[in-house]
């Protein structure tokens, strides 16, 4: 099967293998594409980008006595008193935070994964609006720099900058929604670190407004509304989720 010049498979099995759940034949006929086709190596890039952050915003999971028990008994560590290393291991994992906030946004975006799917095979099937959105925005060098994430129920944005920017006490940081016409929109200032929470207009969806970007602005902003004046820092995709 060639996926070259089908968009929508080649995201579906992008987000899959980024998100571990691509396996067996398919996860190894997919590397073999991916080693061949730049494209496709960018498909995955985006795919990371979009989803790795979110594991910032998954909550704690704690597991079951009972999941421990089954580990236990799967990896034979009931058998001998000589495997207790083995063990620890497993008892430092479940105390490691960042692994099961990890396997939480694994569990998070695999539900976004299968929406995806079954409005694919079910085109046919009206399915619940949903109302959340996230854009990872990133820096020409492809770092993430901030993570954006909104809700219409609240109407309200939350930009999270994950990696601290310096920026000059005489310049600001402005963001700015950019639609499918190249229009683009003020949203506010956002600090260089930190979260900073901001109203959400009702024309962010991610079909109107596709794009967003952060300018380095004079301070307090460029005095436009619709006319950023210095440079884009950082930008991202607007995804619903």
């Amino acid at each position: 099967m060639n996926i070259q010049n089908k968009p929508n498979l080649q995201q579906k099995l992008a987000a899959e293998y980024v998100l571990g759940t691509l396996r067996g034949g398919a996860r190894r006929r997919f590397e073999n594409w991916l080693n061949r086709d730049a494209h496709l190596q960018q498909v995955v890039r985006q795919w990371e980008s979009n989803l790795i952050p979110m594991a910032e915003f998954a909550k704690t999971a704690q597991p079951a006595s009972s999941v421990w028990r089954a580990l236990e008994k799967r990896l034979g560590l009931q058998k001998s008193s000589s495997l207790s290393e083995r063990w620890a291991y497993w008892r430092n994992l479940h105390d490691d935070l960042a692994f099961w906030r990890g396997l939480g946004m694994v569990s998070t975006t695999a539900a976004v994964v299968l929406v995806s799917v079954l409005m694919t095979k079910q085109p046919e099937q009206v399915l619940p609006a949903v109302s959340n959105y996230v854009a990872t925005l990133s820096d020409d060098k492809a770092q993430p720099i901030a993570v954006i994430t909104g809700d219409t129920k609240r109407k309200q944005l939350v930009v999270r900058i994950v990696t601290a920017q310096n920026v000059a006490a005489d310049k600001s940081l402005e963001l700015w929604a950019v639609s499918k016409e190249g229009k683009v929109k003020s949203l506010g200032l956002v600090a260089n670190n930190g979260s900073i929470t901001l109203p959400m207009p009702e024309y962010m969806n991610a079909e109107a407004t596709p794009l967003l970007a952060v300018t380095l602005e004079p301070k307090g902003g460029s005095g436009n509304p619709e006319k950023p004046t210095g440079p884009i820092v950082f930008k991202g995709n607007w995804l619903q989720i």
